[in-house]
């Protein structure tokens, strides 16, 4: 039996805030992939490692956790006043499928230093030292996200002293700001307005599991807010608390299913299985004193409220970018789960902005949030994160999948 040769792509491996994925432009994939589709998917899949039922992505550049096992493609910007078009795609690590349904934040942070690297932005944008400005068009969703690229002789700076709880070494900052970032429907992801229902709460019905309050908002990602006394949670977890319980993921995901379907995001719980990336899950709790992952001690005063957060299926080690979003806008619309749980905190975030406490430490977001017509709308959110390629070169798959 003859079995082809492997083929070498282009790409380039980076870390974006705290996840890492794979970056692709697009005309450097095999014609059949630079299309949506089935050969798309199965090329990605094993680039990533994916499915793998050992759960670990030994043959693959994934890292066998949702915040590494994600691939991104970049192009020339399709959309007038943008320098770059940005897809991306949240990969499965068991399952032989990629989730296209919404963005990931992190990884945002990585996509206007990767499109000056790859030549994707015009030269005579970028300053000798300075600030570069890139608009970019995020394709899941249909949304602008506006990055700050430090830029040093020429070249994207990317050390530096800028520190990211749940990142070990400290980078450049990359200053994000994520314009209208609440969905119209536009997007692939799309579900509604801000709020699906109407409600800045709504009581959520699960079946066999029981009734919630529940914040569903639509704001960088689509989101369910719940409060942690509810679930019998402080919002103090840490992952091994969640992820080694089984019953525990189980529950949360047909809580998730149940609050995907109330969205308008699927018709059918069971359409959740194929739909992993979005919405999240989330739950809230006024501030406490923990010990984060890396034994970082964090005070009570030194947040607005704690959130704990799941990324396809486990609790996140620290929090999504689109989530982050998600939490600053809830936190300035007032009623909703996360604004009440700020609402008693020690109020040290600077106005249009909340702190709060994740697994590996804290994070600050700003949102900037209004009522239109009786309708609350958000014009942007703000917050930082750092970026740093860490290879470059080719990645190599089987032939049959060009």
């Amino acid at each position: 039996m003859n079995h082809p040769p492997q083929i070498k792509i282009p790409a380039t491996y980076l870390r974006g805030g705290t996840s890492k994925g794979v970056f692709f432009r697009l005309q450097d994939l095999p014609p059949a992939a630079q299309q949506p589709g089935p050969a798309r998917d199965a090329l990605l899949l094993r680039v990533v490692g994916s499915p793998d039922p050992y759960g670990k992505q030994t043959d693959g550049m994934g890292g066998a956790t949702s915040s590494t096992s994600k691939v991104v493609i970049l192009s020339p910007a399709t959309q007038p006043g943008h320098d770059v078009d940005y897809l991306f795609g949240q990969v499965s690590i068991d399952q032989p499928f990629v989730d296209w349904s919404g963005n990931c934040g992190n990884l945002s942070a990585a996509v206007g230093p990767c499109a000056i690297h790859m030549g994707l932005i015009d030269a005579a944008r970028i300053p000798h030292s300075g600030v570069c400005t890139v608009r970019i068009w995020q394709a899941n969703i249909g949304k602008t996200i506006v990055a700050h690229v430090p830029i040093t002789e020429g070249q994207v700076q990317e050390t530096g002293d800028f520190e990211l709880d749940g990142v070990t070494f400290p980078a450049a900052e990359v200053a994000l700001e994520f314009l209208d970032p609440a969905d119209d429907g536009e997007g692939e992801g799309g579900g509604g307005a801000m709020f699906p229902t109407g409600n800045v709460v709504d009581a959520l019905e699960v079946p066999g599991v029981g009734q919630f309050q529940a914040t569903l908002i639509n704001a960088g990602i689509p989101t369910i807010f719940l409060n942690a006394r509810d679930l019998g949670y402080t919002g103090t977890e840490l992952q091994a608390d969640i992820n080694e319980d089984k019953a525990a993921l189980t529950r949360l995901e047909t809580i998730r299913a149940w609050g995907a379907v109330k969205m308008g995001l699927i018709r059918d719980v069971a359409e959740a299985a194929t739909r992993q990336h979005t919405p999240k899950i989330a739950w809230v709790a006024p501030p406490a004193a923990y010990t984060a992952s890396s034994g970082k001690a964090v005070q009570a005063g030194d947040v607005d409220l704690l959130v704990r957060a799941l990324s396809m299926g486990k609790l996140h080690h620290a929090m999504m970018g689109t989530a982050a979003v998600a939490i600053g806008t809830a936190a300035a619309v007032p009623g909703t789960l996360v604004h009440r749980a700020a609402s008693g905190g020690a109020r040290n975030a600077m106005p249009g902005s909340v702190r709060f406490g994740h697994p590996s430490g804290t994070l600050r977001v700003g949102a900037e949030a209004a009522q239109v017509n009786g309708q609350w709308t958000v014009t942007k959110a703000l917050m930082s994160r750092s970026a740093r390629i860490l290879m470059e070169g080719w990645v190599r798959v089987s032939g049959d999948l060009a």
